[in-house]
C-alpha cells in the first residue's frame, strides 16, 4: 500500500512544490534515448514528473499508480492526455510491449514486502517486449543514508501557490535493517493542521538485488552509478532476454 503522503489527497499535492529539483531524472530521460525506447511504463509514476518528461519527447507512456490522490495530481497536469495513466501496480497489467521499464527516486525501495518486490519485478518482466530493459534505483546500504533524515537537516518551509507556507521535516523512526522507517511532518500556516506520513524502505544489497532479477528471468546488463548522488545509490539495468535489444544496432 502507498504511504499517507501519496495517498492523502492534501499531502499528494505538496509534492511536487515541496521537491521541485527533479534533476534525479534526467539521468532516465537519457537512458530512454541510449535505448531507443519509444515506450516506456512508469511504474510508481507518482505524480507524473517524469511520464510527463517522456511524453513531451514523443514517448509512449504507460503510467501506474497505486494511490488514487497522487495519480489525480498527474492527471491534471497539462499534456497529461498524452499519458495512459493506470491506477494499481505492476502485478496486474495489460500487455503492453514496452521497450524499457522504470522505477525512479524511492520506487524500488518503497517495495517493502519480498512479495510485492518479487510480484513487481514479475509483472515489469511480462509488461516488457523480448530485449526490452528495466532500470531502477536504489541506496546502497552502505552508505547508511537514514544518518541524515533528522529535523535539523531536513527541515524547511515553501510557499506553495494555493496553499500557503507549509513547514516541513523528515524524523527517523526505526532502522531494523535491511527496513528503515521514518516521518514526514508537514504544518500548514493557513490553518495550523499538522499532517504527517510514515515510510518504510528496504535497503537491498546489491548481490541480492541481482539475483531477484536473475530468479525473474532477467540477464543484468549493467549496474550504474546514480549521477546525482555518485557513490550512493545502485542503478541496474536488467533485460528480458530474446529478441532485438531497443537500441542495438
Amino acid at each position: 500500500m502507498a504511504d499517507e503522503g501519496f495517498r492523502d489527497p492534501r499531502l499528494a499535492s505538496l509534492y511536487d512544490p515541496l521537491d521541485p529539483d527533479r534533476s534525479d531524472l534526467d539521468a532516465y530521460v537519457r537512458m530512454a534515448e541510449e535505448f531507443g525506447a519509444r515506450r516506456v511504463l512508469d511504474i510508481g509514476c507518482g505524480t507524473g514528473v517524469f511520464a510527463l518528461l517522456l511524453a513531451d519527447r514523443g514517448v509512449d507512456v504507460v503510467g501506474v499508480e497505486p494511490a488514487a490522490a497522487s495519480l489525480d495530481v498527474a492527471r491534471g497536469k497539462a499534456g497529461s492526455e498524452r499519458v495512459r495513466w493506470i491506477l494499481g501496480d505492476a502485478g496486474a497489467l495489460p500487455p503492453l510491449e514496452a521497450d524499457m521499464a522504470t522505477m525512479t527516486a524511492n520506487v524500488a525501495q518503497e517495495i517493502a514486502d519480498p512479495r510485492d518486490w518479487q510480484g513487481t519485478l514479475r509483472g515489469a518482466r511480462e509488461a516488457l517486449r523480448p530485449g526490452g530493459r528495466l532500470v531502477f534505483e536504489t541506496r546502497d546500504p552502505a552508505r547508511r543514508a537514514w544518518e541524515e533524515w533528522n529535523r535539523d537537516a531536513t527541515y524547511g518551509v515553501a510557499e506553495v501557490p494555493g496553499v500557503g507556507a507549509v513547514e516541513s521535516w523528515i524524523e527517523l523512526v526505526e532502522v531494523a535493517l535491511p527496513l528503515v522507517t521514518f516521518r514526514g511532518t508537514y504544518v500548514f500556516a493557513a490553518d495550523g493542521e499538522v499532517r504527517t506520513s510514515e515510510s518504510t524502505l528496504r535497503f537491498r544489497e546489491r548481490a541480492e538485488v541481482e539475483a531477484d532479477l536473475v530468479a525473474r528471468g532477467f540477464v543484468v546488463e549493467d549496474v550504474r552509478d546514480a549521477p546525482d548522488r555518485p557513490g550512493r545509490e545502485f542503478v541496474f539495468v536488467a533485460r528480458r532476454p530474446g529478441g532485438p535489444a531497443p537500441g542495438a544496432a
